[in-house]
């Protein structure tokens, strides 16, 4: 593991012990990866979306600071579970827009087969990754953090205690399985 893994290691077992000052130095080492990967998901959104990346890295955190009973494995795993919630919120943000912007009897309900705007696609991708959570979890999990978590092949092998091999081949499954569904709605009527 490169040192700065194991610092990371070290810090997120000291908070967990419940060290003094250990949320400071955590937030220090991880603050600018996490808004990289919050930069990296907004960055394809349209001008003007209402949710900036130090938002999202802000609320992330948040979520995370609350997580105290996790015991954490590394830094892959802190960064999986990061995923997670950017993930969340991503949903979240989005929902709440299509909520405001609908008036009843001027849009149509937000479907698979209905594109109301760029946020359309998080929702289309978090419908089709719990639909693909249901028979393969393990797939989803690897789509998410690659996906929201920015991890790499190595890092979420070691995060889910599997092969580097298994990690590939689930992921190579759960794009074009992801793909299938996705096309399929856009397709559809």
């Amino acid at each position: 593991m490169p040192p700065a893994d194991v610092a990371v290691t070290e810090i997120l077992r000291a908070w967990r012990r419940g060290e003094s000052g250990a949320e400071d130095r955590l937030l220090e080492r991880i603050y600018g990866e996490l808004k990289n990967i919050a930069a990296h998901y907004l960055g394809g959104e349209r001008a003007g979306h209402t949710l900036e990346p130090t938002a999202l890295v802000h609320e992330a955190y948040l979520r995370l600071l609350e997580q105290r009973g996790v015991d954490w494995r590394d830094r892959a795993h802190f960064f999986g579970l990061a995923a997670t919630m950017m993930r969340r919120i991503l949903v979240d943000h989005a929902r709440t827009r299509g909520r405001r912007k609908r008036d009843p009897g001027e849009m149509e309900p937000l479907t698979l087969t209905v594109r109301a705007g760029p946020e359309a696609g998080i929702l289309d991708l978090d419908r089709a990754l719990s639909a693909l959570a249901g028979p393969y979890p393990r797939p989803a999990r690897i789509v998410e953090m690659r996906y929201f978590g920015d991890l790499d092949n190595d890092q979420i092998a070691e995060c889910l205690g599997v092969s580097l091999a298994t990690v590939k081949r689930d992921w190579q499954f759960a794009r074009a399985w992801l793909r299938s569904r996705l096309d399929a709605a856009v397709e559809t009527p």
